[in-house]
Parts: structure tokens; C-alpha cells; sequence
């Protein structure tokens, strides 16, 4: 008996797992992956506040040795030389093409001194971009000189003629200080005073009225933050009354909402700290109730500047057409609380607030800045006035800019190879219109027989007719979308939505300034100081 054959099907060839070494030894780095790193390296030290020393810590080089043996750290002082100064000119070179295409900027300023006693001076700069509010820092530098308004005057100036904005400047924001008030108006540029730093004058200036009663909630807060067992008292009470834990907050002398945030963060914690200071026998004055219902009623009438100060504030959007509502209601809703505080402080605080405002504010709706950002906010327009005579003025003043704004050709205008195929197509058609279209448009361009104050007259008041952009929006999307039926208009608002409303751009980079020159970098050479803040403040 035969048994059949057995046949195999042909096997597909089995991949080899045999690997050749090269795949599991690294690569030396290239030249090109030695500088990108590098390159890095330097934005991480720039962003974070990271010393120039950090090369040479032990963990650092161990770290970066785990994660590419072959990578060479660069020296400190290769660093601070030569990967950071080029990576600046670059940065700076690349801003300064963005900003020489705006049509307008706002600049602001100011001055701060550190804790080596070394002095600076910032400056930063706001413009429009592809209908977009963008913020830059132009300059932070070592100012030796006194700080005089000549002084002041040339170094701005050269600060402008180095980014080629001298005839760019639509407004200069500062504090309130007469030296940097008057250099603004040596270069002959619109100053406009800080709204933030505008109320936080005379907001202390009415707190006062408060001092007693502030000067005892200070002592409570400083004993707490100087006894560690007082404050795990208060956190340990927090806790068994079923309070969240809040620190206590201390004041800043030279901020007014430091002192709210102090007052309201005591409140929070009442019961808390009457208990605490209870049992453990406090070497301090207890508030008594009505020391506690008027910082009741104090936190309620300061806190809707609180909420002006933070809205108006901010960079990444439009702030200065805002300015003329916030402060009329902020001198409404005031007026309404004196009709409401039960205190005689508090009514006195209220008295004080009131009469600030009247003299600050008086006449608002006529500042020619003020009034005409707001009208050329599509949120707002005309309904942000209570005085028609002020609208009707800062809309003269919007149509005599806009009718020297000459708008492009449309596209299609310019001769091109779809013209000359319909003048091919159609030529003695086009000889025998050629009687109408002169008498129609006479000789010459038809765009320079076109009356510029007309054209201009006609977009405010199709504009005025365009029903109101929702408050929460972005009112530089509704340009955005209008820019072609308003091109005079659109021209005059990116020279007008530009404007900020305080002068916090500057002072935030002091802030990051003072953390950069700490205790393990308090030598710092100004210039290389000068860098680290510029690419802190520009790098994406």
C-alpha cells in the first residue's frame, strides 16, 4: 500500500533578527543639531530666569550627558558672549521688520531701579498685525543719567529711531510723574496718563480716612506671617470650623489693591482669626464688630475699581476704548454706595472717591484719544457718550483722518492678462463706450477724481449704521471682516484700537527684571541683562 507524498506550500522568507550595530550606537551630533540645541538652550535659560552658571552645575551636565552623551555643553561664558547676544540680534532684527509695517504704535514707559541700585528704563510697544493687538518689548536698558525730562526726551527718542516708530507714535502711555509727562510733550507726542496708576493715586488717597482701623488688620497679618505657631493655630481653626486655608495677605505700600486684597482675605477668614487670636492670647488689638462691618463695607465699595484695574490691564486685547465707559461707571456705581454705607468712614471714603473722580474724570468724553478709540470700537460707538457735542467732535476728527488715507486699487484694477483678453474680445465696443466713460469720470484716473472727504464723510456714516459687535467680542474680528467696505476707517482705527489703557506693559517687565537680578545673579552686567529681558519678553 502507498502512501501518498506529503508536499510543503513554499514559505515566505522569515525576517532576520540579526540587526547591524550601527542601529544601537548613537550618532555623533552634527554641527547644524549642536546649534539648535544650543540655540535652546538659551531660550530656556532666557524664559525662566535660569543663570548662566547652570552649565556648569553637576546635575545639569549630568542631565543633558543621559540624554545626548554627545552633545557638548557650551561654557558660560560662550553662552553670555557669543549664543545669546546672536540669538537676540535675530530676534530683534526679525521684530523689527513687524514693527516698521505698522501704521501706528503706542508706546509705553518706565523706570525702576534694582536691588544693586542700578537704574533702568523700559519701553514697549503695541501696534496692529493681521487684526491682531501685539505686544513687544523695544528696549530695556541701563539710564545712569538723572532722570530729568530732557533726559528722558532723548532716550526715548533714540529708542524710536532705532526701531524707525519716531513718526509712528499715536500715544506715549506713562505714569503720573511731571519728568516723563513733560518728555512726552518735548517730542511733541499725545501723552496719555495711566488709567491704573491714575487710581491707585486716589484711591489711597481715600484710604485715608481708613488708617486706624487698616493700620490694626496690618498688625494682625504681620503677627501671623512672624509666628509659625500662630499660623498653624490659624490653619488648624481654619480647618476644624470647615474654612478653606487661606494665608493672610500682606499690603505693598505703593499698590492700593494690595490693601483690598489684604482686607477682603482677613474677612474671608473672620471667624478664624477672632478664634485664633483668642486662644493664644494675641499681643495684638482684636477689630471690634464694627471695625469688622465697616471693612465689610469698604471691600464692597472698592471693588468694582479692583475689577477695572485688572480689565484695563491687560495687553493681549484692546483696553483704551473701554476707558470712557469704565470710568463713568465706576463714578456711578460709587455714587449709588452713598446711599447705601451705614459707617461714617465709609461714607467719608465715599465723599473722597467721588470728588477724586469728579476732578480726574471731568470732562473725559472731550479727550480727543479717549473718544475717538472708542467711537472706532464697533461694541460702543455713539452709545459710550453722554454728550453729543463730544461724539459729534471725535467723529470730525475720524472723518478729517480718514480722508488722507488713500485706499489700494481694487484687485483687477491694474492692467493685467485678463484685461487685455476683454479688450481683445471687444474692441470697438470699447471705442464707442469710450464717449460715455469720459463724460462720465472726465479724463485721468477715475480713483483721483474721487473726493476723498466725501468718500470719507460716507463710510463714518455707514458705519454709525451697522448695528452694535457683542460686547464679549473681539472688535478688531468685526474689522477684520469690514476692512474691505471700510478701508479709510479700518486705516484710522489700526492707528487708534492700538492705544493701551495703562502703562503695566513696563512695569511687568521690571517685574521679571527683579527676577532675573536675584541673590545668585545680583552682578549682572546691564547689557547682558538687557538681552535676557528682551528675549524673556519676545520669545513665542
Amino acid at each position: 500500500m502507498s502512501t501518498p507524498s506529503s508536499s510543503t506550500a513554499p514559505q515566505p522568507p522569515r525576517p532576520t533578527t540579526q540587526s547591524s550595530m550601527r542601529q544601537f550606537v548613537q550618532k555623533a551630533i552634527t554641527p547644524v543639531k549642536q546649534n539648535t540645541i544650543d540655540e535652546e538652550l538659551a531660550k530656556m535659560i532666557a524664559r525662566d530666569f535660569q543663570p548662566f552658571s547652570i552649565v556648569e552645575d553637576k546635575g545639569f551636565r549630568t542631565f543633558t550627558h543621559a540624554l545626548n552623551p554627545f552633545y557638548v555643553i557650551p561654557s558660560r561664558k560662550t553662552l553670555s558672549h557669543k549664543i545669546i547676544p546672536n540669538l537676540y540680534d535675530r530676534k530683534r532684527a526679525s521684530l523689527q521688520e513687524r514693527v516698521k509695517k505698522a501704521p501706528g504704535v503706542c508706546l509705553t514707559t518706565d523706570c525702576w531701579t534694582s536691588r544693586t541700585t542700578t537704574s533702568y528704563m523700559s519701553v514697549t510697544c503695541h501696534f496692529i498685525e493681521n487684526y491682531k493687538m501685539v505686544t513687544c518689548l523695544l528696549d530695556c536698558f541701563e539710564f545712569s543719567d538723572r532722570h530729568t525730562s530732557d533726559n528722558l526726551a532723548e532716550e526715548l527718542l533714540n529708542v524710536a529711531k532705532e526701531w524707525d516708530v519716531e513718526n509712528k507714535v499715536v500715544c506715549c502711555v506713562s505714569d503720573n510723574a511731571a519728568n516723563i509727562i513733560k518728555a512726552i510733550k518735548i517730542l511733541k507726542w499725545t501723552h496719555h496718563p495711566c488709567l491704573a496708576h491714575t487710581i491707585n493715586l486716589f484711591v489711597r488717597d481715600a484710604l485715608k480716612v481708613m488708617k486706624p482701623t487698616v493700620d490694626k488688620v496690618k498688625a494682625i497679618v504681620e503677627f501671623f506671617h512672624r509666628s509659625t505657631t500662630a499660623t498653624e493655630k490659624l490653619k488648624s481653626t481654619q480647618r476644624q470650623m470647615g474654612m478653606p486655608e487661606l494665608k493672610l495677605k500682606q499690603e505693598c505700600i505703593t499698590r492700593w489693591n494690595s490693601t483690598f486684597h489684604m482686607l477682603k482675605r482677613i474677612l474671608e477668614s473672620k471667624d478664624a482669626v477672632i478664634s485664633t487670636l483668642a486662644v493664644i492670647s494675641a499681643p495684638v488689638d482684636p477689630l471690634s464688630q464694627e471695625e469688622w462691618e465697616l471693612l465689610q463695607e469698604t471691600c464692597m465699595v472698592l471693588e468694582p475699581f479692583e475689577q477695572v484695574t485688572v480689565e484695563i490691564s491687560a495687553d493681549s486685547y484692546v483696553t483704551a476704548s473701554k476707558m470712557l465707559i469704565l470710568c463713568k461707571g465706576l463714578q456711578r456705581v460709587t455714587t449709588e454706595h452713598q446711599t447705601r454705607v451705614t459707617t461714617g468712614k465709609v461714607e467719608e471714603l465715599v465723599a473722597a472717591l467721588c470728588a477724586s473722580m469728579d476732578r480726574k474724570f471731568h470732562r473725559i468724553e472731550y479727550n480727543s484719544i479717549l473718544s475717538e478709540t472708542t467711537m472706532l470700537d464697533p461694541r460702543f460707538k455713539r452709545l459710550a457718550f453722554n454728550e453729543n457735542r463730544a461724539a459729534d467732535e471725535a467723529l470730525q476728527r475720524i472723518s478729517a483722518a480718514a480722508r488722507y488715507f488713500q485706499p489700494a486699487p481694487m484687485p483687477g484694477g491694474q492692467e493685467g492678462e485678463k484685461g487685455t483678453e476683454d479688450e481683445q474680445e471687444e474692441p470697438q465696443a470699447s471705442a464707442v463706450w469710450r464717449f460715455f466713460e469720459e463724460r462720465a469720470t472726465g479724463p485721468g484716473d477715475t480713483q483721483k477724481r474721487r473726493n476723498p472727504s466725501a468718500d470719507a464723510i460716507l463710510e463714518v456714516r455707514s458705519y454709525l449704521e451697522e448695528p452694535l459687535f457683542q460686547r464679549s467680542a473681539d472688535p478688531l474680528s468685526w474689522w477684520e471682516t469690514k476692512a474691505s467696505v471700510y478701508p479709510r476707517l479700518t486705516h484710522v482705527m489700526a492707528q487708534r484700537l492700538c492705544i493701551v489703557a495703562t502703562s503695566v506693559p513696563s512695569e511687568r517687565i521690571f517685574s521679571k527684571t527683579g527676577q532675573i537680578i536675584t541673590e545668585r545673579r545680583n552682578r549682572i552686567n546691564p547689557s547682558k541683562l538687557r538681552h535676557l529681558v528682551f528675549l524673556n519678553a519676545n520669545l513665542l
